[in-house]
């Protein structure tokens, strides 16, 4: 049967009367968790009683700190005690008759609480859980803890980030935990596909260091074909000049990519300097790149008499590739494209009403609605009160 556009299926959240229970702390399963909610799924978060450790992580002011609230919008909290025996039967009723479980708590934590994925399908074999740990399991680190920053060090990451004459730098933020999300939500995605053909459930275990490792497949490629070893560059590319570098303008910065020849020459003749495309240091990429050193310095001063407004508009009428470098402040200003409805309100229990990105998916004119933070335990009688009217996960 083929659906119209304008039925109510369409219209309807694509992950709408799923149900998700989450053991999650700090970013990775929560984050995975935040991108499933903003699909439609109900996600129940169960937290002990002082909440999710990512609720006070650098923050003492209330319960709703800058790594809890950008992942944990519009779930439904419930306090349990996992120490207890009533604790952990009324976890395995909530998690056995829900659709998916996710979880990252530390190594051998669920399997002590009766909650590894074994145990969860043996009971509902139709259920997806999915299991986010610091090292591949079976590897020689299965047991250790693991954290974004031992992800980007152990990985290699650490050691091409950052300038060459530096320490190895990690990434400004928390990446690995956020690819690590978005890889666990595509492989829950996948299964209950999958689940929706033949009934089939699943059991999904992802390591930040295999995300971090595989993240990086080009930087591996070059090691593999260049059989040489990776290093730090700054902004730059090894391989490419110009390419991810970074030039100053009259009032600021651009990154700059015109490595291959015929754009190296449009860059340069629209910057008024043609010179520097029959320069024998310039004349192909190879040359560019073993005189990276003086080729910036010319660009620099090629460009110290546009504005970073005037350079990307100029470059990019000739199809030149440059973006401006911009801070927080200017980016949330609108100024670089971003979609008109990707940041949302996000309410704050005590904080009240602030505005974070949200989920950059639209689909069927769709934008992430308003969310609200839920309070530790907020919703624990309500969800427990649901526990007889959802015996078992769906197979269809």
């Amino acid at each position: 049967m083929t659906l119209s556009s304008s039925t109510e299926a369409d219209s309807a959240a694509p992950l709408a009367g799923l149900r998700v229970v989450e053991f999650g702390q700090f970013i990775a399963i929560p984050a995975a968790g935040q991108l499933l909610r903003d699909l439609g799924a109900d996600v129940v978060k169960v937290e002990p009683a002082g909440g999710d450790p990512g609720r006070h992580a650098g923050w003492s002011q209330d319960d709703f700190g800058p790594m809890f609230s950008p992942y944990n919008r519009g779930k439904r909290s419930v306090v349990l005690n996992l120490s207890t025996a009533e604790g952990r039967n009324t976890a395995f009723q909530l998690a056995a008759g829900s659709d998916v479980v996710l979880q990252n708590a530390r190594p051998g934590a669920m399997a002590r609480a009766g909650l590894a994925p074994d145990q969860l399908r043996k009971v509902s074999p139709h259920l997806v859980v999915a299991t986010v740990t610091g090292y591949g399991v079976g590897s020689a680190f299965s047991s250790r803890s693991g954290l974004d920053i031992a992800a980007q060090a152990e990985s290699g990451m650490m050691s091409i980030n950052g300038p060459a004459d530096r320490a190895p730098t990690r990434v400004g933020f928390a990446v690995v935990d956020v690819m690590t999300s978005q890889m666990v939500a595509n492989a829950v995605l996948a299964a209950l596909v999958r689940r929706g053909i033949n009934g089939a459930g699943a059991s999904i275990d992802v390591s930040l260091l295999d995300v971090a490792t595989s993240a990086m497949t080009c930087p591996w490629a070059e090691y593999a074909l260049f059989d040489r070893m990776p290093t730090r560059t700054g902004s730059g590319q090894a391989a490419a000049a110009p390419s991810a570098d970074v030039v100053a303008t009259a009032d600021g910065a651009v990154v700059i990519s015109a490595y291959v020849d015929a754009h190296f020459v449009r860059l340069a003749q629209a910057v008024g300097r043609s010179e520097l495309a029959s320069d024998p240091r310039f004349l192909t990429n190879a040359d560019r790149v073993a005189h990276r050193a003086p080729l910036l310095v010319a660009l620099g001063e090629a460009f110290a008499s546009y504005t970073t407004e005037g350079l990307c508009e100029h470059l990019g009428r000739v199809g030149v590739v440059v973006a401006a470098v911009r801070n927080f402040d200017q980016v949330r200003k609108g100024a670089n494209g971003v979609s008109p409805g990707l940041f949302l309100q996000v309410n704050s229990p005590t904080k009240g009403a602030f505005e974070l990105p949200g989920t950059p998916i639209q689909m069927l004119g769709r934008p992430t609605a308003p969310t609200t933070l839920p309070r530790i335990g907020e919703h624990t009688v309500e969800v427990l009160a649901e526990l007889d009217t959802r015996s078992r996960p769906r197979s269809r």
